[in-house]
């Protein structure tokens, strides 16, 4: 009988439901910490489910993000690479680069200026319930809520006009591309998003505003310069991070809470469990999606495995959220936990830039629902979800709910 360490598996994992996770992931957490799998490439790389060795890696600069390196798996058949290799083309990903452009960006990000957002972020998720009250149930809380409300706040942050946002989701859901589109689609639609920033930085250098690009252009006038190209891969990543993954979560957090009445009962009697709800809604998500790969170019023992140079390694945050030495009853979803170290927002120097506007928006739009929906409910089965497929991120397609 073969064991996990001596075969390959294939990776991404299929889950048996849309709010459950793949069965692998206890096994190699408790078995196999250090697995061999075989990419949507047909590449090989090694897969990470423990949490101090997902932390690790995430922490370890000599896992870098090089992921175009001749040597690096493919996670794709794409042409041109995963959203995790084309990015690898700009001066501040890695090293001193790297940490000069987080500064600049940073100060966008800060709790104080995201607080200064709160109230219009409150307002727009106010009216875009009001809309979806006024279609009537059943409705889709995801395109009527979870995916409009994060496109509208990244649009604000970057200057980009709202009329343009159905655009720039379809363009960013194919740099997230593992099998969902073909290759002529992909190329296409990276030529045009390519087209639209680049016309928009011009404009922008034009007619400055209060937003980031244009923060950005003063900064690089100031000696911290930025080329033309960076300045559109930083507008094109903050708009596929900023808006994909947080929209995908308002969908899942909702999911995970109305699945089990009781959760949303316990948020109804207590509200200010919304914060720490929404930390372990991060946590509990078993649908994440690919997870973080890095790219060694020296020997690195982790986990006890010598890992050779050359070796591509997949963190699976998710697996690691669900980790028994790190999280007491780590296989049930507490509203109450706290402190609630989860790493779904990475670790390191390399840890997400927009997770507290991520979160933000999150318990924004929870205190919005539990306020004016107290009723909601999943108008279908939690198993019936019908989840996202063949994308970097995970997610579900819809979210159908009644009140």
């Amino acid at each position: 009988m073969s064991t996990d360490s001596d075969q390959v598996l294939d990776y991404p994992f299929r889950a048996p439901g849309p709010l459950d996770p793949p069965e692998e992931w206890a096994r190699l957490r408790q078995g196999c910490p250090v697995a061999h799998v075989r990419l949507p490439s047909g590449d090989k790389a090694v897969l990470v489910t423990r949490y101090g060795d997902v932390r690790q890696v995430l922490s370890d600069p000599r896992f870098t993000r090089n992921l175009s390196s001749d040597d690096a798996a493919r996670l794709t058949t794409n042409e041109g690479g995963s959203v995790f290799e084309r990015s690898e083309g700009m001066s501040m990903t890695s090293g001193e680069g790297h940490q000069k452009w987080r500064r600049m960006i940073m100060k966008w990000f800060t709790v104080k200026r995201i607080s200064a957002m709160q109230t219009r972020i409150e307002a727009m998720a106010e009216k875009l319930v009001d809309e979806m009250v006024a279609k009537g149930a059943p409705a889709d809380l995801l395109s009527l809520l979870g995916f409009p409300l994060p496109v509208w706040v990244i649009c604000d942050l970057l200057g980009v006009p709202d009329v343009d946002r159905d655009k720039l989701a379809y363009w960013s859901n194919t740099m997230l591309s593992l099998t969902q589109y073909t290759q002529q689609e992909i190329d296409a639609a990276q030529a045009e998003f390519a087209q639209y920033f680049m016309t928009h930085v011009a404009h922008k250098r034009e007619n400055p505003g209060d937003d980031l690009l244009s923060d950005l252009m003063t900064a690089g006038d100031e000696g911290q310069k930025l080329s033309e190209r960076d300045l559109m891969m930083t507008g094109q990543g903050l708009l596929v991070a900023g808006h994909e993954t947080t929209s995908n979560m308002i969908g899942k957090m909702m999911a995970m809470l109305l699945a089990d009445r009781k959760r949303w009962e316990q948020l109804l009697a207590d509200p200010s469990l919304v914060r720490t709800a929404v930390e372990e809604a991060l946590r509990f998500d078993a649908n994440a999606g690919f997870g973080l790969p890095r790219f060694i170019t020296e020997d690195v023992e982790v986990g006890s495995t010598t890992l050779p140079r050359g070796t591509t390694v997949i963190c699976n945050m998710a697996a690691a959220n669900r980790d028994e030495q790190s999280f007491d009853h780590a296989g049930e979803m507490d509203l109450t936990r706290s402190p609630n170290a989860h790493l779904t927002f990475g670790a390191g120097p390399h840890s997400c830039v927009g997770q507290a506007l991520a979160r933000t928006e999150l318990q924004t739009v929870l205190t919005v629902l539990l306020r004016r929906l107290p009723t909601l409910e999943l108008a279908v089965s939690p198993e019936a979800l019908p989840r996202r497929e063949g994308l970097l991120v995970g997610g579900l397609e819809k979210l159908l709910v009644r009140w």
